[in-house]
Formats: C-alpha cells, sequence, structure tokens
C-alpha cells in the first residue's frame, strides 16, 4: 500500500536513468549511492506496512474493548462490610461489642 503522496518506488530509483555530460558525475559512484536509498526505501516501506497493520490491529482490539461491558472485581459494598467486621471481630474481640 502506497500513500497517494509518495512519488517514488523503489522500482523507479533503480530505472531511472540520467543523461552523462562531459564533467558528469562517477556513474559507479551514484550507482551505489542509489543502491543504498534503493534499500533504504525499501526497508522504510516494509516498516510503513507493517506499523500500519499493527496499527488496524490496535484499533480493532480498542473498539472491541471498548463494546465490552466494564468487569467488576465481584466484591461488593455489603461483602466489604462483613469482611471488615468479621476482621474486626477477630483483632478486637469482645472488648468492641462490651
Amino acid at each position: 500500500m502506497i500513500p497517494d503522496n509518495i512519488q517514488l518506488t523503489s522500482k523507479d530509483i533503480l530505472e531511472k536513468e540520467f543523461k552523462t555530460s562531459m564533467r558528469g558525475y562517477n556513474q559507479e559512484e551514484v550507482d551505489q549511492f542509489l543502491d543504498i536509498i534503493i534499500k533504504d526505501y525499501e526497508n522504510y516501506s516494509k516498516l510503513i506496512e507493517t506499523l500500519t497493520i499493527e496499527n488496524q490491529k490496535l484499533k480493532k482490539q480498542l473498539d472491541e474493548a471498548r463494546k465490552q461491558p466494564p468487569q467488576t472485581t465481584g466484591a461488593t459494598n455489603f461483602d466489604i462490610l462483613k469482611r471488615l467486621s468479621n476482621l474486626e471481630k477477630h483483632v478486637f474481640g469482645s472488648k468492641l461489642y462490651d
């Protein structure tokens, strides 16, 4: 998937031919540099594709998580108060109710 604002592909870079002139650049040096650019360009394209897929996957997971009702811990206020009361009885014993 190539975005609309990308003008060149690695193939375009590879197949580009420049006109030579009398005092032009060293063609081997230019070719070597373009080879490096092509490899980087391909690596960036793969990275963008990988990150796009991961981003879509995470968005889907987020949407699914938002659709699910919040999970409760199973303890209600009544259960908590009951446990607290039992703990007070255990720690303070009968002194609390005397």
